[in-house]
Order: C-alpha cells, then structure tokens, then sequence
C-alpha cells in the first residue's frame, strides 16, 4: 500500500470523446495489433495492405473480379486495384471513414467474409498520411482523398474503366517509425491468397502470382523437410485439408479462415489436430499416443465460417465455436466429421501410405520410449531447478497471456555468461522482456535425437522455459532473441542455439519467432563545442531535454561504414570505443539497443534453404573439409588486396 494520492484534477473535461477515426489513431494496437518498422511480417503496415486486400478477396469470392493488381511503391507506399463490383458510389467515404459502416453485416451480400467489424479500410485511413479512395462503377467513379483521416478532397465524374475498387495509402511515418515493406514478406502475405483461391491472379508489381492446386501447392512451397509420401489433398463444401508427414521433429501447421491465415490457429486447427489423430489411431487399430501420430506432421487446412468471431481486430486466431453465428454445427464436429470420413476412406483406398504412415509412427513411439525415463527425471530435475534464480529472469506477460493486449511485445532475450545478462537485466522492460543466461558454449545437437534436450541440462531448462515441448501452442514468448557477442564465440554460440532450434523446433523458425540481435560494434563520440554542424548539436539538444544533460553528442554504429559516417560528422579527434562483448556495455547504455528502436535480424526458413545440406556441413563432423575451405578462401582474400595495392 501507498500513501501517495493522485493529484491531478480529475474533472468534467477529463471526459474527452474521440470523433470519427482519432480514436484508431490514439490507440493504434486495438486495431492494427502492434505498429513496427516492417522488418518482421506482423507488423502494422503488413496488416494495413492486408486489410485492404482483404476487401478485393472478398469480391472474387462472391464471383466479382478475377484479378487484383498490386504495387509497391519505393517500399514506401501501397496501390491496390481490384475489378469487383465498386464500392457503391454514394456510400464511399462513409465505407472508408466512418467506423461500423459497411456492407459486410448483410449476409446476403457477404456470405463468408473475412471483413465483419466496418474497421479495416477505416484503419487503414486514420494510420496514413495519404489515402486516396477511387471507386467505378456503371461507368462512373467517385474519389475521395483523406490526410491522416480527415477528408481533403472528393470528386465525381465519368470514366470509361472497368467496375471495381481502387485504393492508395501512405502510412503515417509518425506512427510507423522508420518503416518499409520487405518484398518478401508483401509475396509471402500475397501467395497465401492465391493458395486459397484457387483462379485468382494477383499482379505484384506487375509480376503474376497464381496457384493451380491450393493447399497442396502451399505445402510443397513451404516444406523444408522431405516428404515421406503424397500431399493427401481434400476438399469439402466448406473445408479443405492437405497434409503428409515430413523427415522431421514437431508438427507445423498452416490454418485458413475465409482466407484469413490465422497464424496463431485457433478452434479449426486445434479440431483438426485432435480429429486428425484420432482418425489415424481408429485406422490403424492401435492405441498409439497423438503426439507419436503427429510427429513430423505438416498441414494445412481452411474452412469457410458464416460471420466468424476472431480474438482481435487483426484476426489472426479463430474464437468461433460454431459454423454460423446462430449456433447450429460447431466447428469441432464439422471438421472431426469430415476428416473421420475423408480420410479415413483415403487410407483403406491407398494402403501403401497407410503404411509409410504407421512405419513414421512406430519410430517416433519407440524414441519417445526409449528416452521415457530420461524425460521424466529432466522434468523434474527442470521442476526442481530454480529457474527465476538460476536461469531465468522472467517477465509479468507471456505471449500465452491469450487476454492481454501486450502479449505480442513479449521477447525472451538468450545470452551467454553473467556480465551479459546482467546488463540486459537491468536495462529490460521487466513487464515484457525475460532473459535466459547460458553458462558457455552449448552442445552441438547437429545429428543427435531429442534424448539430448532432455539429458542436456542448458537445452532441457531453455525449452522448459519456453515451454514448447509440446509444440508452440503454450509458447511464452512472441520473439526469442539470441542475444551473443559480436566475436567469433559470440557467432559460434549463436550458430548452436539456432542448430538446437532447426532440429528440435524448426517450427518456432518457421513462424517467425526467432530473431538474432544486432548490438553496436562501436561508440562514436565527441564534444558539442567541437562540432561545427549547427544541426547535429541542435539535435542532440533536442534528444537530452527530457534526459541528463551532456557535454557530448553520441553514435552507436553497427559497422564499419557507420562508424566512419559518425567520425566524419563528429570530427574532429572524436573518441572512440570498441564494444568487444555485451559486458561491456553498461544498463544505462543496453536500454538504447533493447527498447523502441531495438535492431533485430528474424531468423528466416525457407524450402531453397537447403537446411540438411548447410547444416551436415557446417555443424557436421567433417572438420579437415570446412578448415580447407577456410584456407582457401583466405588465400583468395589475400590476393584481392595484393590486387588492390
């Protein structure tokens, strides 16, 4: 308890109403999810064009337009053009500005949309700086141009386009700091609407993306492991599943709602993970174990709901329990019964993968046998070990917090050694950001069986941690960062956890939650009486007028270039410090590189990856051959600077 009282005058003008979108523009997370710069595939301006998108899916999907054309421009700004049937004419700027308005209440019009709130173009105009919205229609268009959310300009006229929607934004660099679209994750974002509507055609930047197969085409796509037989490829009225088992651990799953992915699944994939066992189990006559069924299980599957009900404006989990708003079928049943009938005649019809399937399940039940005893002392050895104490700071939210609006900012830092991860202790944001400190080098895992994360006691206390052991469903951190020196042990550790996750868990790459940290090499400073560039001084004024005052103007560079542009603003005789390892960067420093403006590279996996082939040979036993390959390419090295000189 406190004895401080709130002193602030809490009176009538306390009570402000937020007129039309300004709302969205105060409380941006309620809407868009979190905000970003662009570098991680969630981020707000991804769900920007995405909501825009989502509104020319839904026109090809009730038979209207089967083209959309997209352009990126300079990364800094979005076109998106559809040839569905144009936003009614007279109703355009209420449908882009005004909140719950729009067409996707009247399920006669909308039969199984995506878009139920009235939110998503509303979003994406309060959050840009520019947004121009031109609808066609009959022969005639309607444009209306919006700054920050509030109307500039509209006009009416005739045209001789086709009927459909276009739509331009800027994001509001105010509210999206530093940002641009990756185009890797733009195609990413864009392949995933053609899998799920098969005979649309997006133009990206004038480049087709197009899927002939689906879900089957998804697979193949994103598989970075072998197949051990066929995508078994479904389809039902309102339901289509394809799935196969792959040379490897864990089980990774792709679910779909209205063409909607929803990343973290939701009531769809949880049935069809428990009915997709269950099928497999009666089939086989045996009483085997759902995970030993669904080890190096890989799926997708989508389904159509009628008005669905998602966890958050951003949609990426399914909440509805049932098919239709009403009641009626659950979703549960609807699966379960589909895929018992399904794929359960699929496999007395194709013996031979029932049988591949049943060889994949004995090998994951006999390993999980022979390791039961070691399994069970690792969790109570993990039970007993004080991880608070020992290994692990942790956070008050958890990306498994299914409530809390913040569970997206959770992030668990992974170092090595005390003084690093005393320095992130005590520069974190202890509501969301946990550290875990590894005590040296952990064991290389390349060619090992998962026996070793429960006898390695670093590995056993890491995924007791991050509680995966199971899969990513009780995940408790949104991003692991490996957080190590910028030295040759720091790249080796960091090469080890990433090799543990690859085998283990490649899923939680595969997701998205793996990012390594980026932490200044240098430190460039100098006097502010020594600099002539008026600006520079001015801004580093600017930066300590909330802060302690200093004589000095500081960058921190990430390399060699920067480090060079610092010496040439701040020049001359700036001092200059090396950061040779974590610990030597103090917490009054630390809490700059792990706060807002934090640098973080995701730890990407891909199928042209070739994962097996780069891992047997660099985290393989074949040491003479990488050593050669070092020699060599020193020697090369060599002789292009003798070349130079």
């Amino acid at each position: 308890m406190t004895d401080k009282k709130n002193t602030t005058n809490y009176g009538d003008e306390s009570i402000i109403h937020l007129e039309g979108v300004e709302h969205i523009r105060r409380r941006p997370g309620m809407y868009i999810g979190r905000l970003g710069d662009g570098s991680n595939r969630e981020d707000g301006i991804y769900v920007l064009l995405k909501e825009t998108i989502d509104n020319s899916i839904d026109e090809f999907n009730e038979g209207f337009g089967k083209r959309i054309e997209i352009e990126i421009e300079e990364n800094h700004s979005a076109k998106v053009r559809d040839y569905g049937r144009g936003i009614p004419l007279g109703g355009l700027i209420p449908a882009v500005s005004q909140l719950n308005t729009g067409a996707k209440y009247d399920t006669s019009v909308f039969t199984a949309s995506v878009g139920l709130n009235g939110v998503g173009l509303k979003a994406v105009n309060a959050l840009s700086q520019k947004f121009v919205a031109r609808s066609h229609r009959d022969g005639q268009y309607h444009e209306a141009t919006f700054e920050y959310g509030k109307l500039i300009s509209d006009n009416y006229g005739e045209t001789t386009e086709e009927d459909g929607t276009y739509i331009y934004f800027e994001p509001d660099p105010q509210q999206f700091r530093n940002f641009r679209f990756r185009a890797e994750y733009v195609e990413f974002m864009l392949r995933n609407y053609t899998y799920l509507n098969t005979g649309l055609a997006i133009y990206y930047n004038n480049r087709r993306i197009a899927s002939r197969n689906g879900l089957e085409d998804l697979l193949n796509d994103n598989m970075t492991a072998t197949p051990l037989y066929d995508i078994i490829h479904i389809k039902g009225d309102s339901i289509d599943i394809a799935f196969t088992h792959a040379n490897q651990n864990g089980e990774e799953y792709y679910s779909y709602v209205n063409g909607q992915h929803t990343t973290q699944g939701g009531t769809h994939q949880s049935a069809f993970k428990e009915h997709i066992a269950k099928t497999i189990k009666e089939h086989l006559g045996k009483n085997y174990e759902p995970n030993d069924i669904r080890n190096g299980l890989v799926a997708a599957i989508a389904i159509r709901v009628i008005e669905p009900t998602f966890e958050s404006q951003t949609k990426i989990k399914l909440g509805s329990l049932t098919m239709t708003p009403n009641g009626g079928v659950s979703i549960n049943k609807y699966v379960g019964d589909f895929i018992k009938t399904e794929v359960d005649n699929f496999l007395h019809k194709n013996q031979d993968v029932a049988d591949v399937m049943l060889q994949k399940i004995q090998e994951s039940e006999k390993e999980r046998k022979a390791m039961a005893g070691v399994t069970k002392l690792a969790r109570e050895r993990a039970k007993k070990a004080n991880l608070h104490n020992r290994k692990l700071r942790d956070c008050r939210i958890h990306f498994s917090d299914a409530k809390n609006e913040r569970k997206e900012e959770s992030s668990i830092f992974i170092t090595e050694g005390d003084s690093a991860s005393g320095s992130i202790t005590k520069s974190r944001d202890v509501n969301t950001q946990a550290v875990f400190s590894l005590r040296g080098k952990p064991l290389n895992s390349f060619g090992l069986t998962k026996k070793v994360v429960y006898e390695n006691e670093e590995f056993n206390l890491l995924q007791a941690a991050l509680d995966i052991e199971d899969g990513l469903d009780t995940l408790r951190y949104n991003k692991v960062i490996v957080a190590t020196d910028a030295d040759v042990d720091g790249m080796h550790i960091r090469l080890l956890i990433i090799t543990f996750f690859l085998q283990f868990f490649p899923e939680l790459i595969k997701k998205g939650h793996v990012y390594v940290l980026q932490t200044p090499l240098f430190r460039v400073r100098n006097k502010k009486t020594k600099i002539k560039n008026k600006s520079i001084v001015a801004e580093a004024q600017a930066k300590d007028k909330d802060k302690k005052k200093s004589d000095f103007v500081t960058r921190y560079c990430y390399s060699e270039d920067e480090r060079l542009k610092a010496i040439e603003q701040l020049g001359p005789e700036p001092e200059i410090t090396r950061f040779k390892g974590l610990g030597e960067i103090s917490p009054e420093e630390f809490v700059n590189f792990i706060g807002p403006d934090m640098r973080l590279e995701q730890v990407t996996l891909h199928k042209t990856d070739q994962v097996q082939k780069l891992l047997e040979y660099y985290m393989g036993k074949n040491t003479m051959e990488r050593q050669n390959f070092i020699i060599e390419n020193l020697v090369i090295e060599e002789d292009r600077a003798e070349e130079e000189v």
